[in-house]
């Protein structure tokens, strides 16, 4: 036992390297996890107690668990039989299919990520781009039962809805967005999955897709988790608000369980002085192929231009941005108030509580007045005060202010971008100009009703 032993000196190392391996996955390993778990534990139930709805115990559970979850849920199984008889494949090559899906669509979430790095992030950009406004917040919401799974119900204006959300709703809880296809970019993808969002595919047919994208957005609504849905789909091309597509609200209602947790909808209506990708939707809505030309080159163009503006203190910003928040529809007792009726009808009740969330800003308002014909500033000021009149008759949210700061506010940008021009005394919208200009004052005249302006126009 006491003899000597002569080893070489490699394999000296290698028991040495060994024992120090096992050492640590054993002893040290388990130690600082412990550490580090205990501080997450600290920091998340602080967290908690800051937000009026706290991270669900779903959000935090590991991707994995939840892709796992997903996969074996019963449904999602019975979905994979069906498709393996009537496609002829063999089941396990489907349920690797369907495990696929799952690992698409299933978000993971970093608290400190969301909260420590997005919402500071966003709230810094939003700020540097726009004055941001609450158009109106309705007296219901603080009423709603905290056990409840609130779902925020947007108009989708400019892919600056999810910047400015975020943060707006950060002292409530943690969003969890639907994103398409245009975020499953890497590294872009990584981030936004791992603040929640969950990707999805739009107009995909592959049933069994559908089936696990169901299952998850049902899994996450019973579990309480906060999301943040666009029901038109896509961003509007002509500046309205438009119809509901009913996938992923259809999904909600088919899978809600009046006896379990209720689920609350609450319309957001979201409107913007300037919209950044506003000459990009235009173009597109001439050939109505939702095929946008944005160009990385004039993005970067575009983006280093504002830079050097700021740098050199000239940049003036975009104007105002503005969210509406109305009141919030129940799910359960929509239900039993209307209990055989489609979830076609719920989401054109939402659709119009969105429409009539979003506040007026002197952008769209001047550009309502300018579509209506050529006319002095004097003429001009006057007929937009008979519109803010028409719309307070109608109940519309104003976020205008002093009548000389929303006239300069709003015809300032439309002249300096060349949308309009001043001409022997009298305004006028140019030509280059009246596909956008009529982009912005779209919002305005769907508050005041589909056919305002055309009434407006015989009256002039």
């Amino acid at each position: 036992m006491t003899q000597s032993v002569t080893l070489p000196l490699w394999l000296l190392i290698l028991i040495v390297l060994f024992g120090a391996v096992t050492f640590a996955s054993h002893f040290v390993f388990p130690s600082v996890r412990w550490f580090l778990r205990g501080r997450a534990e600290r920091a998340l139930a602080q967290l908690n107690a800051k937000l009026q709805r706290p991270v669900d115990p779903f959000k935090l559970m590991r991707r994995q668990d939840k892709i796992v979850r997903l996969v074996y849920d019963p449904a999602v199984m019975q979905a994979i039989a069906d498709h393996a008889r009537e496609t002829g494949k063999p089941q396990n090559v489907v349920f690797e299919e369907a495990k696929s899906y799952a690992r698409e669509i299933v978000p993971g979430f970093s608290t400190l990520l969301y909260f420590g790095v997005a919402t500071r992030v966003t709230r810094w950009l939003t700020k540097q781009l726009y004055r941001v406004k609450i158009g109106r917040i309705d007296t219901e919401l603080k009423g709603i039962n905290p056990e409840a799974t609130v779902i925020f119900v947007m108009n989708h204006r400019s892919n600056m809805d999810y910047v400015l959300v975020t943060w707006l709703v950060a002292d409530r809880s943690a969003l969890s967005y639907a994103v398409g296809e245009w975020a499953r970019i890497w590294p872009l993808s990584r981030i936004i999955r791992a603040m929640g969002a969950y990707f999805i595919r739009r107009g995909s047919r592959n049933a069994l897709y559908r089936k696990v994208l169901a299952r998850y957005v049902q899994m996450a609504t019973a579990e309480g988790t906060t999301q943040a849905v666009f029901p038109e789909g896509g961003l509007s091309l002509d500046g309205r608000v438009g119809e509901a597509k009913m996938g992923l609200l259809s999904y909600i209602v088919a899978g809600f369980d009046p006896k379990g947790r209720d689920v609350v909808f609450v319309p957001v209506g979201l409107a913007y002085d300037r919209v950044l990708e506003d000459r990009v939707l235009t173009e597109a809505a001439q050939d109505d192929t939702r095929r946008f030309r944005a160009r990385i080159g004039v993005m970067l163009r575009f983006g280093g231009k504002m830079l050097w503006q700021k740098l050199r203190g000239r940049f003036a910003g975009f104007g105002i941005a503005a969210a509406g928040f109305g009141a919030p529809v129940s799910l359960r007792d929509w239900l039993a108030k209307s209990p055989d009726t489609g979830p076609e009808v719920l989401g054109a009740d939402l659709m119009a509580r969105i429409t009539a969330s979003v506040p007026i800003l002197p952008v769209p308002l001047m550009a309502a007045a300018l579509t209506l014909g050529p006319l002095t500033r004097e003429a001009l000021v006057k007929r937009a005060e008979a519109l803010v009149q028409a719309l307070q008759a109608k109940g519309a949210v104003l976020r205008l202010g002093p009548v000389d700061d929303w006239t300069a506010d709003g015809l300032g940008p439309l002249l300096a971008r060349g949308f309009a021009l001043e001409v022997d005394s009298k305004l006028a919208v140019t030509e280059r100009g009246a596909r956008i200009t009529a982009f912005y004052a779209a919002p305005v005249w769907q508050a005041l009703g589909h056919d305002a302006q055309d009434a407006a126009t015989q009256q002039t």
